[in-house]
């Protein structure tokens, strides 16, 4: 038998930044995301000899694999299953470790293939629940269009929902790939280490603010408040990175210089905002009317750029 699942990776546009429980995955902080149409993980589980794990079609031994397994066992125990040998295979058609959220829909897709392989009855919200196990930002990719995913206090009540799953918003997120190499510090480390930051508990404090701001924006089809807010928001993270005892960040010189681009762009009147999550590369918000000239400015600018247009993205569902 063999399931496959399919889910989008998401952009968080409220943060995600640091855990209160890590092997429950519980946030110190609420976070709300654009689930994205351009970036997507398909995940198979079927029965096997032994324990194995492929990524894009090549066998994985490392942390990885390690990752995937644990995380596998967990599900089991959870649900009184044997540790039953399996293969699992995915295709990530994202970026893996460059700060476009590539775990979001690897974690998904593996929860609900996981769920659809032992034929267990679980609804979103638990799916979400299990995705979260295997990567935070994962509990939002189980859905399609803006999700919040509400950090609770435990593991029944720290769970994604979806705001709305069909915006009519225009929104248009550019995916500007300046360095495609894995980041050198992982989301892990550097959330444990951001928490050493003076401003890291104020930042905190603001959380349910910003949050009910952004909301109130989608709500209201308030795209330069929504814009607004990401970019702030994204620079209130890796402010407290950059102030961190030790400091540290996932900037690179190309990434200043894209925002100062977005910033030029802005002054002449052409409406768009930057968000970074960890990792070099720069996401751009704008309605769809900008997006020709804003990509015409970045290739003219940087040598070695990749961009993708995205959009929003729909909710995991099962292929096969």
């Amino acid at each position: 038998m063999k399931k496959t699942a399919r889910a989008h990776t998401n952009i968080a546009l409220i943060k995600y930044w640091g855990k209160k429980n890590a092997e429950l995955r519980l946030p110190l902080m609420s976070s709300l995301s654009m689930t994205l149409d351009a970036f997507y993980s398909e995940t198979s589980l079927e029965t096997g000899q032994q324990n194995e794990f492929y990524l894009n079609n090549q066998k994985q031994s490392d942390q990885s694999a390690q990752r995937v397994f644990q995380y596998l066992h967990k599900l089991q125990d959870r649900f009184g299953l044997p540790y039953d040998a399996l293969k699992v295979s995915s295709i990530n058609h994202v970026p893996t470790a460059a700060g476009l959220a590539s775990s979001s829909s690897a974690f998904a897709a593996l929860a609900a293939s996981f769920c659809a392989y032992y034929d267990l009855d679980v609804d979103r919200k638990m799916l979400s629940r299990l995705a979260r196990i295997g990567s935070g930002s994962a509990s939002r990719s189980i859905y399609g269009g803006f999700a919040i995913w509400q950090k609770g206090h435990d593991d029944k009540s720290s769970y994604a929902y979806p705001l709305d799953e069909k915006p009519a918003m225009d929104l248009h997120l550019l995916a500007v790939e300046l360095d495609q190499k894995p980041k050198k510090l992982s989301s892990t480390k550097g959330m444990q280490a951001a928490q050493n930051s003076p401003f890291f508990q104020p930042w905190l404090a603001r959380n349910d603010a910003e949050l009910n701001d952004m909301i109130a924006a989608i709500k209201n089809n308030d795209f330069t408040k929504l814009g607004s807010l990401a970019e702030l928001n994204a620079n209130e993270m890796h402010a407290v990175n950059l102030t961190a005892q030790p400091e540290f960040t996932y900037f690179e010189p190309n990434t200043i210089k894209a925002i100062k681009l977005v910033e030029e762009l802005r002054q002449q009147g052409i409406e768009c905002y930057y968000t970074i999550d960890a990792g070099p590369n720069v996401k751009i918000i704008t309605p769809l009317k900008n997006i020709k000239e804003i990509k015409k400015l970045f290739l003219s600018e940087f040598s070695n750029v990749k961009i993708i247009n995205a959009s929003f993205g729909p909710g995991v569902s099962i292929l096969d």
